[in-house]
Protein backbone atom coordinates (compact mmCIF):
# COMPACT_ATOMS: atom_id res chain seq x y z
CA UNK A 1 0.00 0.00 0.00
CA UNK A 2 1.02 3.42 -0.39
CA UNK A 3 1.47 6.29 1.64
CA UNK A 4 -2.17 7.29 0.18
CA UNK A 5 -3.60 3.86 1.29
CA UNK A 6 -4.15 2.84 -2.27
CA UNK A 7 -2.04 -0.45 -3.91
CA UNK A 8 1.07 0.53 -5.75
CA UNK A 9 -0.47 -0.40 -9.25
CA UNK A 10 -2.98 2.34 -8.90
CA UNK A 11 -1.12 5.04 -6.78
CA UNK A 12 1.43 4.67 -10.72
CA UNK A 13 -1.74 5.42 -12.37
CA UNK A 14 -2.61 8.34 -9.88
CA UNK A 15 0.40 10.05 -10.45
CA UNK A 16 0.52 9.54 -13.63
CA UNK A 17 -2.52 11.94 -13.80
CA UNK A 18 -1.64 14.48 -11.32
CA UNK A 19 1.67 14.93 -12.61
CA UNK A 20 0.14 15.52 -16.39
CA UNK A 21 -3.09 17.57 -15.45
CA UNK A 22 -2.42 20.27 -17.64
CA UNK A 23 -1.16 18.74 -20.72
CA UNK A 24 -4.42 15.90 -20.45
CA UNK A 25 -6.59 19.38 -20.92
CA UNK A 26 -4.22 21.45 -22.99
CA UNK A 27 -6.33 19.42 -26.07
CA UNK A 28 -9.76 19.35 -25.45
CA UNK A 29 -12.59 20.91 -24.25
CA UNK A 30 -13.79 22.21 -20.74
CA UNK A 31 -16.66 19.44 -21.46
CA UNK A 32 -14.13 16.85 -21.20
CA UNK A 33 -11.77 18.11 -18.94
CA UNK A 34 -14.48 18.49 -16.12
CA UNK A 35 -15.21 14.90 -16.05
CA UNK A 36 -11.84 14.29 -15.24
CA UNK A 37 -11.45 14.47 -11.50
CA UNK A 38 -14.85 12.46 -10.96
CA UNK A 39 -13.46 9.90 -12.87
CA UNK A 40 -9.94 9.67 -11.13
CA UNK A 41 -11.58 8.78 -7.76
CA UNK A 42 -13.90 6.39 -8.93
CA UNK A 43 -10.59 4.75 -9.83
CA UNK A 44 -9.05 5.21 -6.78
CA UNK A 45 -12.21 3.59 -5.10
CA UNK A 46 -12.44 0.73 -6.98
CA UNK A 47 -9.32 -0.22 -8.41
CA UNK A 48 -8.06 -2.22 -11.10
CA UNK A 49 -10.18 -5.35 -11.53
CA UNK A 50 -8.66 -8.64 -9.58
CA UNK A 51 -9.25 -12.26 -9.74
CA UNK A 52 -11.56 -11.19 -6.93
CA UNK A 53 -14.20 -8.85 -9.00
CA UNK A 54 -16.97 -11.31 -9.94
CA UNK A 55 -17.08 -9.41 -13.52
CA UNK A 56 -13.12 -9.95 -14.24
CA UNK A 57 -12.92 -13.13 -12.57
CA UNK A 58 -11.58 -15.21 -15.41
CA UNK A 59 -8.51 -11.94 -16.18
CA UNK A 60 -5.82 -11.24 -14.89
CA UNK A 61 -4.92 -7.80 -15.82
CA UNK A 62 -3.49 -6.33 -13.07
CA UNK A 63 0.06 -7.68 -14.21
CA UNK A 64 0.03 -5.47 -17.83
CA UNK A 65 -1.02 -2.53 -15.63
CA UNK A 66 2.16 -2.67 -13.38
CA UNK A 67 4.74 -2.98 -16.54
CA UNK A 68 6.31 0.74 -17.58
CA UNK A 69 5.07 2.14 -20.66
CA UNK A 70 5.98 5.31 -22.20
CA UNK A 71 2.14 7.75 -22.69
CA UNK A 72 2.10 10.08 -25.38
CA UNK A 73 -0.39 12.94 -23.70
CA UNK A 74 1.23 15.35 -26.42
CA UNK A 75 0.34 14.06 -30.01
CA UNK A 76 3.59 13.16 -31.87
CA UNK A 77 3.38 13.78 -35.55
CA UNK A 78 3.56 10.79 -38.03
CA UNK A 79 5.18 12.12 -40.79
CA UNK A 80 4.60 8.57 -43.12
CA UNK A 81 1.89 8.54 -45.41
CA UNK A 82 -0.25 6.07 -44.24
CA UNK A 83 -1.38 4.81 -47.66
CA UNK A 84 2.57 3.52 -48.16
CA UNK A 85 2.39 1.50 -44.82
CA UNK A 86 -1.56 0.31 -45.15
CA UNK A 87 -3.44 -1.64 -47.27
CA UNK A 88 -6.75 -3.00 -47.00
CA UNK A 89 -7.61 -6.81 -49.19
CA UNK A 90 -11.16 -6.61 -47.95
CA UNK A 91 -12.47 -6.67 -51.70
CA UNK A 92 -14.62 -4.40 -52.74
CA UNK A 93 -15.23 -2.69 -49.67
CA UNK A 94 -16.47 0.86 -50.54
CA UNK A 95 -15.81 2.87 -47.34
CA UNK A 96 -14.73 6.45 -46.04
CA UNK A 97 -11.26 5.14 -44.44
CA UNK A 98 -9.84 7.43 -41.48
CA UNK A 99 -6.84 6.52 -40.06
CA UNK A 100 -5.58 6.62 -35.84
CA UNK A 101 -2.28 6.29 -34.58
CA UNK A 102 -1.71 5.22 -31.14
CA UNK A 103 -5.78 6.29 -30.17
CA UNK A 104 -4.71 9.89 -31.62
CA UNK A 105 -6.52 10.88 -34.68
CA UNK A 106 -4.50 11.42 -38.27
CA UNK A 107 -3.56 14.94 -39.08
CA UNK A 108 -3.68 13.79 -43.01
CA UNK A 109 -6.85 12.13 -43.00
CA UNK A 110 -8.87 12.98 -46.01
CA UNK A 111 -12.71 12.84 -45.90
CA UNK A 112 -14.81 12.96 -48.73
CA UNK A 113 -16.38 15.87 -50.52
CA UNK A 114 -20.07 13.71 -51.47
CA UNK A 115 -20.26 13.08 -47.10
CA UNK A 116 -24.29 14.27 -47.18
CA UNK A 117 -24.47 17.90 -44.97
CA UNK A 118 -24.51 17.92 -41.34
CA UNK A 119 -22.44 14.77 -41.08
CA UNK A 120 -19.45 15.23 -38.88
CA UNK A 121 -16.77 13.13 -38.97
CA UNK A 122 -13.21 13.91 -37.09
CA UNK A 123 -11.11 14.27 -34.41
CA UNK A 124 -12.77 13.76 -30.94
CA UNK A 125 -10.53 16.04 -29.32
CA UNK A 126 -10.74 18.98 -32.16
CA UNK A 127 -14.79 18.45 -32.36
CA UNK A 128 -15.45 19.09 -28.75
CA UNK A 129 -13.98 22.68 -29.01
CA UNK A 130 -15.53 23.26 -32.16
CA UNK A 131 -19.05 21.51 -32.03
CA UNK A 132 -19.55 21.69 -28.31
CA UNK A 133 -22.71 20.91 -28.09
CA UNK A 134 -22.81 17.57 -29.10
CA UNK A 135 -19.90 16.52 -26.73
CA UNK A 136 -22.07 18.58 -23.77
CA UNK A 137 -25.01 16.45 -24.89
CA UNK A 138 -23.17 13.10 -25.12
CA UNK A 139 -19.60 13.02 -23.95
CA UNK A 140 -19.48 10.51 -20.65
CA UNK A 141 -23.44 10.40 -20.43
CA UNK A 142 -23.11 6.18 -21.17
CA UNK A 143 -19.76 5.58 -19.80
CA UNK A 144 -20.51 3.30 -16.38
CA UNK A 145 -17.80 4.97 -14.22
CA UNK A 146 -18.86 3.58 -11.25
CA UNK A 147 -19.18 0.40 -12.42
CA UNK A 148 -15.81 -0.81 -14.39
CA UNK A 149 -12.99 1.60 -13.16
CA UNK A 150 -11.34 0.83 -15.94
CA UNK A 151 -13.75 2.82 -17.61
CA UNK A 152 -12.94 5.51 -14.87
CA UNK A 153 -9.77 5.09 -16.00
CA UNK A 154 -9.76 5.85 -19.56
CA UNK A 155 -12.32 8.61 -18.69
CA UNK A 156 -9.58 10.10 -16.52
CA UNK A 157 -7.07 10.31 -19.52
CA UNK A 158 -9.04 10.75 -22.42
CA UNK A 159 -7.93 13.13 -25.25
CA UNK A 160 -8.31 11.70 -28.54
CA UNK A 161 -9.85 9.22 -30.64
CA UNK A 162 -12.95 10.22 -33.91
CA UNK A 163 -15.80 11.53 -33.46
CA UNK A 164 -18.96 10.74 -35.94
CA UNK A 165 -22.30 12.30 -36.06
CA UNK A 166 -25.13 12.12 -38.17
CA UNK A 167 -27.89 14.11 -38.09
CA UNK A 168 -31.10 13.83 -38.44
CA UNK A 169 -32.87 12.02 -41.41
CA UNK A 170 -29.11 11.35 -42.82
CA UNK A 171 -28.04 8.05 -44.38
CA UNK A 172 -24.91 7.13 -44.73
CA UNK A 173 -24.72 4.53 -47.49
CA UNK A 174 -20.77 3.54 -47.52
CA UNK A 175 -19.57 2.62 -44.57
CA UNK A 176 -17.12 4.33 -42.15
CA UNK A 177 -13.73 2.68 -41.51
CA UNK A 178 -11.92 3.70 -38.27
CA UNK A 179 -7.83 1.95 -38.50
CA UNK A 180 -5.99 2.49 -35.51
CA UNK A 181 -2.62 1.53 -35.72
CA UNK A 182 -0.13 1.34 -32.91
CA UNK A 183 3.10 2.47 -33.73
CA UNK A 184 6.04 2.69 -31.43
CA UNK A 185 9.57 1.91 -31.01
CA UNK A 186 9.04 1.72 -27.25
CA UNK A 187 6.25 -0.10 -24.76
CA UNK A 188 3.09 2.64 -25.59
CA UNK A 189 0.10 3.43 -23.34
CA UNK A 190 -2.91 4.77 -24.75
CA UNK A 191 -6.85 6.06 -23.71
CA UNK A 192 -8.40 6.15 -27.00
CA UNK A 193 -12.07 8.21 -26.26
CA UNK A 194 -14.39 8.11 -29.33
CA UNK A 195 -18.19 9.12 -29.57
CA UNK A 196 -20.62 8.29 -31.95
CA UNK A 197 -24.21 10.26 -32.36
CA UNK A 198 -26.90 8.81 -34.87
CA UNK A 199 -29.90 11.26 -34.71
CA UNK A 200 -33.40 10.45 -35.62
CA UNK A 201 -34.20 8.37 -38.38
CA UNK A 202 -30.28 8.17 -39.35
CA UNK A 203 -28.34 5.39 -40.49
CA UNK A 204 -24.59 4.41 -40.13
CA UNK A 205 -22.21 1.80 -40.16
CA UNK A 206 -18.77 1.83 -38.74
CA UNK A 207 -15.44 -0.65 -39.07
CA UNK A 208 -13.13 -0.45 -36.44
CA UNK A 209 -9.87 -2.14 -36.94
CA UNK A 210 -7.62 -2.55 -34.53
CA UNK A 211 -3.62 -3.45 -35.68
CA UNK A 212 -0.12 -2.90 -34.76
CA UNK A 213 2.36 -1.90 -36.65
CA UNK A 214 5.95 -2.53 -34.76
CA UNK A 215 7.18 -5.23 -31.50
CA UNK A 216 6.82 -3.17 -29.04
CA UNK A 217 4.09 -4.02 -25.92
CA UNK A 218 1.25 -2.02 -25.72
CA UNK A 219 -1.36 -1.53 -23.54
CA UNK A 220 -4.96 0.26 -24.51
CA UNK A 221 -7.62 1.04 -22.82
CA UNK A 222 -10.43 2.49 -24.91
CA UNK A 223 -14.08 3.33 -24.59
CA UNK A 224 -16.84 4.21 -27.13
CA UNK A 225 -20.12 5.58 -26.98
CA UNK A 226 -23.10 5.92 -29.02
CA UNK A 227 -26.21 6.93 -28.58
CA UNK A 228 -29.04 6.22 -31.31
CA UNK A 229 -31.75 8.13 -31.33
CA UNK A 230 -35.75 7.19 -32.50
CA UNK A 231 -35.67 5.07 -35.39
CA UNK A 232 -32.49 5.23 -36.03
CA UNK A 233 -29.96 2.34 -37.35
CA UNK A 234 -26.43 1.90 -36.26
CA UNK A 235 -23.57 -1.11 -36.65
CA UNK A 236 -20.55 -1.18 -35.25
CA UNK A 237 -17.77 -3.94 -35.94
CA UNK A 238 -14.65 -3.99 -34.01
CA UNK A 239 -11.99 -5.72 -35.81
CA UNK A 240 -9.18 -7.30 -33.81
CA UNK A 241 -5.96 -8.47 -35.48
CA UNK A 242 -3.09 -7.23 -33.10
CA UNK A 243 -0.02 -8.88 -32.19
CA UNK A 244 0.88 -11.08 -28.56
CA UNK A 245 2.17 -8.40 -26.70
CA UNK A 246 -0.86 -6.07 -26.91
CA UNK A 247 -3.35 -6.02 -23.94
CA UNK A 248 -6.47 -4.26 -25.22
CA UNK A 249 -9.75 -3.35 -22.86
CA UNK A 250 -12.15 -2.60 -25.21
CA UNK A 251 -15.27 -0.74 -23.89
CA UNK A 252 -18.41 -0.19 -25.57
CA UNK A 253 -21.78 1.52 -24.61
CA UNK A 254 -25.02 1.74 -26.79
CA UNK A 255 -27.74 4.08 -25.91
CA UNK A 256 -30.89 3.41 -27.70
CA UNK A 257 -33.95 5.05 -27.80
CA UNK A 258 -37.47 4.22 -29.32
CA UNK A 259 -37.75 2.03 -32.41
CA UNK A 260 -33.73 2.04 -32.66
CA UNK A 261 -31.83 -0.50 -34.09
CA UNK A 262 -28.43 -1.34 -32.92
CA UNK A 263 -25.69 -3.88 -34.07
CA UNK A 264 -22.42 -4.65 -31.68
CA UNK A 265 -20.00 -7.34 -33.15
CA UNK A 266 -16.51 -7.77 -31.66
CA UNK A 267 -14.38 -9.83 -34.17
CA UNK A 268 -11.58 -11.32 -32.27
CA UNK A 269 -8.65 -12.61 -34.75
CA UNK A 270 -5.81 -12.08 -32.99
CA UNK A 271 -4.79 -10.43 -30.00
CA UNK A 272 -2.33 -10.81 -26.79
CA UNK A 273 -4.94 -10.19 -23.82
CA UNK A 274 -7.75 -8.83 -24.62
CA UNK A 275 -11.22 -7.59 -22.59
CA UNK A 276 -14.40 -6.85 -24.46
CA UNK A 277 -16.97 -4.83 -22.73
CA UNK A 278 -21.07 -4.23 -24.17
CA UNK A 279 -23.26 -2.60 -22.53
CA UNK A 280 -26.64 -2.17 -24.12
CA UNK A 281 -29.30 0.57 -22.88
CA UNK A 282 -32.89 -0.33 -24.44
CA UNK A 283 -34.25 2.84 -22.59
CA UNK A 284 -37.44 3.04 -24.96
CA UNK A 285 -39.93 0.73 -26.06
CA UNK A 286 -39.15 -0.70 -29.31
CA UNK A 287 -36.04 -1.14 -29.33
CA UNK A 288 -34.16 -4.29 -30.78
CA UNK A 289 -30.48 -5.06 -29.94
CA UNK A 290 -28.12 -7.82 -31.77
CA UNK A 291 -24.52 -8.49 -30.14
CA UNK A 292 -22.84 -11.03 -31.52
CA UNK A 293 -18.69 -11.95 -31.11
CA UNK A 294 -16.02 -14.42 -32.70
CA UNK A 295 -13.17 -14.96 -31.17
CA UNK A 296 -10.48 -17.31 -32.74
CA UNK A 297 -7.06 -18.29 -30.70
CA UNK A 298 -4.14 -20.02 -30.08
CA UNK A 299 -0.56 -20.33 -28.42
CA UNK A 300 -1.18 -18.50 -25.30
CA UNK A 301 -3.58 -15.70 -25.91
CA UNK A 302 -6.68 -14.83 -23.92
CA UNK A 303 -9.96 -13.35 -24.76
CA UNK A 304 -12.69 -12.51 -22.30
CA UNK A 305 -15.90 -11.24 -23.38
CA UNK A 306 -18.49 -9.01 -20.67
CA UNK A 307 -21.91 -8.30 -22.06
CA UNK A 308 -24.72 -6.78 -20.06
CA UNK A 309 -27.67 -6.05 -22.24
CA UNK A 310 -30.32 -4.11 -20.10
CA UNK A 311 -34.43 -4.33 -21.19
CA UNK A 312 -35.83 -1.00 -19.25
CA UNK A 313 -39.10 -0.63 -21.44
CA UNK A 314 -41.11 -2.69 -22.80
CA UNK A 315 -41.40 -4.39 -26.25
CA UNK A 316 -37.70 -4.99 -26.51
CA UNK A 317 -36.11 -7.58 -28.66
CA UNK A 318 -32.33 -8.81 -28.05
CA UNK A 319 -30.65 -11.73 -29.84
CA UNK A 320 -27.04 -12.46 -28.61
CA UNK A 321 -24.41 -14.85 -29.59
CA UNK A 322 -20.89 -15.54 -29.40
CA UNK A 323 -18.72 -18.27 -30.53
CA UNK A 324 -15.09 -19.14 -29.64
CA UNK A 325 -12.66 -21.84 -31.29
CA UNK A 326 -9.65 -21.98 -28.85
CA UNK A 327 -6.77 -23.93 -29.61
CA UNK A 328 -2.96 -24.50 -27.91
CA UNK A 329 -2.92 -23.25 -24.08
CA UNK A 330 -5.23 -20.35 -24.99
CA UNK A 331 -8.22 -19.52 -22.68
CA UNK A 332 -11.60 -17.36 -22.96
CA UNK A 333 -14.03 -16.34 -20.53
CA UNK A 334 -17.61 -15.16 -21.21
CA UNK A 335 -20.24 -13.09 -18.92
CA UNK A 336 -23.21 -12.25 -20.39
CA UNK A 337 -25.68 -10.61 -18.68
CA UNK A 338 -29.52 -10.15 -19.76
CA UNK A 339 -31.34 -7.53 -17.20
CA UNK A 340 -35.42 -7.34 -17.30
CA UNK A 341 -36.50 -4.65 -15.35
CA UNK A 342 -40.39 -4.74 -13.75
CA UNK A 343 -41.88 -2.44 -16.83
CA UNK A 344 -40.09 -4.38 -19.43
CA UNK A 345 -42.83 -6.65 -20.23
CA UNK A 346 -43.23 -8.25 -23.92
CA UNK A 347 -39.38 -8.51 -23.69
CA UNK A 348 -37.61 -11.19 -26.21
CA UNK A 349 -33.89 -11.80 -25.11
CA UNK A 350 -32.18 -14.67 -26.08
CA UNK A 351 -28.38 -15.58 -25.76
CA UNK A 352 -26.08 -18.02 -26.50
CA UNK A 353 -22.92 -18.96 -25.99
CA UNK A 354 -21.20 -22.00 -27.93
CA UNK A 355 -17.23 -22.62 -27.42
CA UNK A 356 -15.22 -24.94 -29.52
CA UNK A 357 -11.75 -26.34 -27.73
CA UNK A 358 -9.27 -28.13 -30.11
CA UNK A 359 -6.81 -29.71 -27.47
CA UNK A 360 -7.04 -30.80 -24.24
CA UNK A 361 -5.02 -27.40 -23.02
CA UNK A 362 -7.42 -24.66 -24.14
CA UNK A 363 -10.01 -23.35 -21.37
CA UNK A 364 -13.07 -22.03 -21.51
CA UNK A 365 -15.12 -20.65 -18.67
CA UNK A 366 -18.71 -19.00 -19.07
CA UNK A 367 -21.54 -18.05 -17.50
CA UNK A 368 -24.77 -16.47 -19.26
CA UNK A 369 -27.18 -14.66 -17.10
CA UNK A 370 -30.69 -13.88 -16.79
CA UNK A 371 -32.22 -11.19 -14.42
CA UNK A 372 -35.90 -11.53 -14.82
CA UNK A 373 -38.19 -8.83 -13.10
CA UNK A 374 -41.45 -8.97 -15.19
CA UNK A 375 -43.61 -11.94 -16.07
CA UNK A 376 -44.87 -11.80 -19.85
CA UNK A 377 -41.27 -12.39 -21.14
CA UNK A 378 -39.46 -14.56 -24.06
CA UNK A 379 -36.43 -15.00 -22.77
CA UNK A 380 -33.70 -17.93 -22.82
CA UNK A 381 -29.89 -18.55 -22.64
CA UNK A 382 -27.26 -21.30 -22.89
CA UNK A 383 -23.63 -21.85 -23.22
CA UNK A 384 -21.94 -25.38 -24.54
CA UNK A 385 -17.99 -25.63 -24.32
CA UNK A 386 -17.14 -29.10 -26.34
CA UNK A 387 -14.56 -30.47 -28.91
CA UNK A 388 -15.28 -31.95 -32.79
CA UNK A 389 -17.98 -34.35 -32.46
CA UNK A 390 -16.81 -37.44 -33.52
CA UNK A 391 -19.54 -38.78 -35.67
CA UNK A 392 -19.81 -35.58 -37.73
CA UNK A 393 -15.60 -36.39 -38.39
CA UNK A 394 -16.77 -40.09 -38.65
CA UNK A 395 -19.87 -38.84 -41.23
CA UNK A 396 -17.16 -36.85 -43.62
CA UNK A 397 -14.40 -39.28 -43.72
CA UNK A 398 -16.88 -42.35 -44.92
CA UNK A 399 -17.21 -40.19 -47.64
CA UNK A 400 -13.94 -39.87 -48.81
CA UNK A 401 -12.84 -36.57 -47.20
CA UNK A 402 -9.65 -36.50 -45.49
CA UNK A 403 -8.98 -36.25 -41.64
CA UNK A 404 -7.43 -32.38 -41.82
CA UNK A 405 -10.01 -31.48 -44.54
CA UNK A 406 -12.67 -32.78 -42.47
CA UNK A 407 -11.49 -31.51 -39.02
CA UNK A 408 -11.37 -27.98 -41.09
CA UNK A 409 -14.71 -28.32 -42.40
CA UNK A 410 -16.31 -28.61 -38.89
CA UNK A 411 -14.53 -25.72 -37.39
CA UNK A 412 -15.47 -23.86 -40.52
CA UNK A 413 -19.34 -24.93 -40.19
CA UNK A 414 -18.91 -24.05 -35.93
CA UNK A 415 -17.87 -20.34 -36.85
CA UNK A 416 -20.60 -19.62 -39.93
CA UNK A 417 -22.91 -18.76 -37.71
CA UNK A 418 -21.42 -15.43 -35.75
CA UNK A 419 -19.77 -14.79 -39.36
CA UNK A 420 -23.37 -14.84 -41.53
CA UNK A 421 -24.06 -12.03 -38.84
CA UNK A 422 -22.08 -9.45 -40.61
CA UNK A 423 -24.07 -6.98 -42.71
CA UNK A 424 -21.41 -5.54 -44.56
CA UNK A 425 -20.84 -8.37 -47.65
CA UNK A 426 -17.49 -7.74 -48.18
CA UNK A 427 -16.28 -7.38 -44.70
CA UNK A 428 -18.46 -10.66 -44.19
CA UNK A 429 -16.54 -12.97 -47.41
CA UNK A 430 -13.59 -11.23 -45.98
CA UNK A 431 -13.85 -12.80 -42.50
CA UNK A 432 -14.93 -16.03 -44.08
CA UNK A 433 -11.78 -16.45 -46.00
CA UNK A 434 -9.46 -15.32 -42.96
CA UNK A 435 -11.33 -17.29 -40.82
CA UNK A 436 -10.61 -20.50 -43.20
CA UNK A 437 -7.11 -19.78 -43.91
CA UNK A 438 -7.10 -19.58 -40.20
CA UNK A 439 -8.32 -22.37 -39.51
CA UNK A 440 -5.93 -23.59 -42.14
CA UNK A 441 -2.70 -22.93 -40.38
CA UNK A 442 -1.83 -20.03 -43.54
CA UNK A 443 -2.48 -16.97 -40.75
CA UNK A 444 -1.16 -18.46 -37.35
CA UNK A 445 0.13 -15.18 -36.58
CA UNK A 446 -1.34 -11.56 -37.29
CA UNK A 447 -1.30 -10.00 -40.06
CA UNK A 448 2.17 -8.11 -41.93
CA UNK A 449 3.10 -7.40 -38.65
CA UNK A 450 6.93 -7.02 -37.55
CA UNK A 451 6.82 -10.06 -35.15
CA UNK A 452 5.75 -12.39 -38.22
CA UNK A 453 8.54 -11.74 -40.13
CA UNK A 454 7.16 -9.60 -42.70
CA UNK A 455 8.43 -6.41 -43.82
CA UNK A 456 6.01 -4.81 -42.15
CA UNK A 457 7.74 -1.34 -41.66
CA UNK A 458 7.06 -0.83 -45.71
CA UNK A 459 3.98 -2.57 -45.54
CA UNK A 460 0.90 -2.87 -43.80
CA UNK A 461 -2.37 -5.05 -44.31
CA UNK A 462 -5.07 -4.70 -43.07
CA UNK A 463 -7.70 -8.36 -42.69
Amino acid sequence: MSSTGIDKTEQIYVDLYENNTTLLNRVVSDAVSQQRDKAIELFKSNGIPRRGNENYKYSKLEPYFKEEYKTDFQHEVFNQNLDDVFKCEVHDLDATTIYLINGWYYRKNKLPASLPKGVVIGSFAEISKSHPEIVEAHYNKYAKNDEDSLVALNTAFAQDGFLIYVPKGVVIEKPIQIVNIMHSSEDLLAFPRNLVVIEENAQAKILLCEHTLTESKYLVNAVTEAYVAKNAIFDIYNIQNQHNLTTCVNSIFVHQKEHSSALTHNLTLHTGTTRNNVYVDMAEEHCESHVYGLYITDKNQHVDNFSFIDHAKPNCYSEELFKGVLDDKSTGAFAGKIMVRPDAQKTSAFQRNDNLLLTDTAKMNTKPMLEIYADDVKCSHGATVGQLDEKSMFYLRSRGIGKDEARILLMYAFAYEAVEKIRVPALRDEIKELVENTFRGELDKCNSCVLCGSEASSQYTCM
